[in-house]
């Protein structure tokens, strides 16, 4: 495994739509390994091939419940529903974030590294990723849907706004009866 070079934002190879990948073999496999050995490092929520300059439509998102890596590989979306709008970002785009609305849940339909198609299905982070990617291999960036860039101050505040949430979640969890 080796960790790749993320490619940024003004490479015009981000902005290529990437070809189906045909041949599942040792170089595929190489291809995965080398991308989630470069999310791992970069921790990210998902890499998409383009951004590590190979135009194959191949992507990894991080699945927010197990905490492991769903290899994707020709995946689209084949269904989506509800929507959320909260923060995002990009390896693309390093110190660039943005408040962007996306579907609340996704399925979608891919090949694994042996060339067998499945379906997955996440919400939440995972379905905000599960989008990102894929739209990397059809050349699109999220900037493009971007609502708002926010500003250091902005981005401050939004952390501690998500912060102060997820402690008053946990506070009421604590203090909720315990089921019988």
């Amino acid at each position: 495994m080796a960790l790749r070079r993320i490619i940024e934002a003004g490479d015009d190879s981000l902005l290529k739509k990437s070809r189906p990948v045909t041949e599942f073999n040792g170089r595929l496999r190489q291809l995965l390994d080398d991308m989630a050995e470069t999310l791992t490092d970069a921790r990210g929520a998902g890499l998409a091939a383009p951004q590590v300059g190979v135009l194959r439509r191949v992507c990894l998102v991080l699945d927010e419940d197990s905490e492991e890596y769903i290899e994707l590989i020709n995946p689209e979306i084949i269904f989506q529903d509800g929507e959320q709008t909260g923060l995002e970002g990009c390896l693309s785009l390093p110190g660039k974030w943005g408040v962007v609305t996306r579907p609340d849940h996704v399925r979608v339909r891919a090949q694994d590294r042996e060339g067998n198609w499945f379906e997955v299905e996440g919400e939440g982070l995972t379905a905000r990723a599960f989008c990102h990617e894929i739209e990397h291999l059809d050349g699109h960036l999220f900037s493009e849907y971007v609502d708002h860039f926010l500003t250091d101050e902005e981005l401050s505040e939004y952390l501690e706004a998500e912060g102060a949430e997820e402690a008053e979640g946990a506070e009421e969890d604590e203090n909720a009866e315990p089921e019988a």
